[in-house]
């Protein structure tokens, strides 16, 4: 079998050629069996090549005498919260989230909604896969039932917010066709809200495009719709649905960056002292907030299987991704999409104060260049051709992740994606745009490459 689909945290490849049925069907088997007693919880997004995915996913666990209890259309924070809702031995989100039309995969987790990823299991699951191996009979079928009344996870989102202090606020909420507009509805017989939808219906053809709001060719219809209806804020999901993305009264975009603190400081108000997990690519702004609102910052690697375990070894009550990924203790310390913009709402509604307001001190006091993404030949030497340029300025270093040099007045990370040929550079500057002009420029041309994509 082809079994390049399987990748660091998660499942994503190219259906029929590298995820397709007999594929998934194993998967299921060999996942039935790193998982303690109980059943597994599947759901599946829109896509049109999902329930095929699911079927197949189901028999072979079934096959290995698991119980399954279908969820049905969902985003992947369903699977995450019914998993531990349920007390299921696991779950499996079949789900492509943001990747092309002709691409599916799946998002693994064992009890508690604790990830599955290659140095927890998957690789285990990929080399069973590959394997003509088939396991001993079971004693018995597993059996499948359905659960996909939403109203427990309704309830727990709407716990976030304290519904009788909400201002009726007007938000644009764009679904990009994906899953998140079932949810939205869900929401909003519980608040005052006016939304205005756009491309809500689910649809797997996508007639307006892939979701992925961090495309700027994919945010004009909502900062459009945002500016045409005059609402307070704009949301657009990816196609799961487990990260949103904000956009102010202006219709401008908001960098997730300056996000991290802004949710941080909503949840510190309610848990003085608590502790808050942040990546290392962009942290100026976030340190700030977080000690401001009398938390502790903690620094962490990037990526979910991280930022996850950390939080559970610091019984942190958040972390933040600048990628729009963002954690939250009580939901068994994984992402959602929904819980972000309901805490958001409620901090506007308890300040009286604009999202653009609440942003643009931020953005002024800690500008930062965005990820900027350059396509490289050797990603090694081109970091270490970087660090030698600067070596005489001696920054103060840190490799949590990548590298971050600190300059005193600017910084920069500078780290190689997990999954793609790619550098990814950050840098921010106090207070400083022109100097973040200057040092991006620099470092643009010292990196190098092909033309860098935002």
């Amino acid at each position: 079998m082809h079994l390049s689909c399987f990748k660091a945290y998660d499942i994503r490849g190219r259906v029929l050629d590298e995820l397709n049925p007999p594929l998934a069907r194993r998967i299921g088997l060999a996942m039935a069996s790193l998982l303690g007693p109980g059943p597994v919880v599947l759901g599946r997004d829109i896509r049109l090549t999902s329930p095929e995915l699911q079927q197949a996913l189901e028999e072979g666990f079934r096959q290995a005498g698991r119980d399954v209890i279908d969820i049905g259309l969902c985003g992947t924070e369903e699977v995450y919260f019914q998993t531990a809702h349920l007390g299921a031995a696991g779950g499996v989100m079949v789900t492509a989230s943001h990747n092309p039309m002709d691409y599916n995969g799946m998002k693994l987790v064992r009890e508690g909604a604790r990830p599955i990823s290659g140095d927890t299991g998957l690789f285990d699951i990929r080399d069973f896969a590959a394997s003509d191996a088939e396991p001993a009979p079971a004693p018995r079928a597993g059996t499948r039932s359905e659960a996909q009344d939403k109203s427990a996870y309704i309830e727990h989102l709407l716990g976030y917010v304290e519904r009788e202090r909400l201002k009726p606020l007007k938000i644009v909420v764009n679904a990009g066709n994906g899953g998140a507009g079932v949810v939205v509805d869900q929401l909003a017989a519980h608040l005052p809200f006016e939304f205005v939808r756009i491309q809500h219906e689910p649809d797997g053809r996508f007639p307006n495009g892939i979701p992925n709001p961090l495309l700027p060719d994919n945010r004009a219809a909502t900062a459009d719709a945002v500016r045409a209806s005059g609402a307070d804020f704009g949301i657009a999901w990816d196609g799961d649905f487990d990260r949103c993305f904000f956009f102010d009264a202006n219709g401008d975009f908001i960098e997730g960056y300056y996000l991290v603190g802004l949710l941080a400081k909503a949840l510190l108000l309610k848990s003085p002292g608590g502790k808050v997990i942040h990546d290392p690519r962009l942290v100026w702004n976030t340190v700030e907030m977080v000690e401001q609102a009398g938390g502790v910052p903690v620094l962490s690697k990037t990526g979910h299987a991280f930022i996850k375990e950390r939080m559970r070894a610091e019984d942190a009550i958040y972390g933040g991704e600048m990628s729009a990924h963002h954690y939250f203790r009580d939901f068994a310390y994984c992402d959602s999409g929904m819980i972000p913009w309901l805490l958001i709402a409620d901090l506007i509604s308890r300040t009286g104060t604009s999202l653009t307001d609440l942003v643009a001190d931020r953005m002024q006091a800690f500008p930062c260049s965005g990820e900027i993404n350059f396509v490289v030949d050797d990603a090694k030497a081109t970091v270490a051709r970087v660090m030698a340029h600067f070596e005489s300025q001696k920054p103060a270093l840190d490799h949590t992740d990548g590298v971050s040099a600190d300059f005193g007045q600017w910084r920069f990370n500078l780290r190689s994606s997990n999954t793609e040929p790619l550098l990814r550079l950050n840098v921010e500057t106090r207070a400083d745009a022109e100097l973040l002009r200057a040092r991006t420029d620099e470092l643009s041309a010292l990196i190098g490459g092909n033309a860098p994509q935002h």
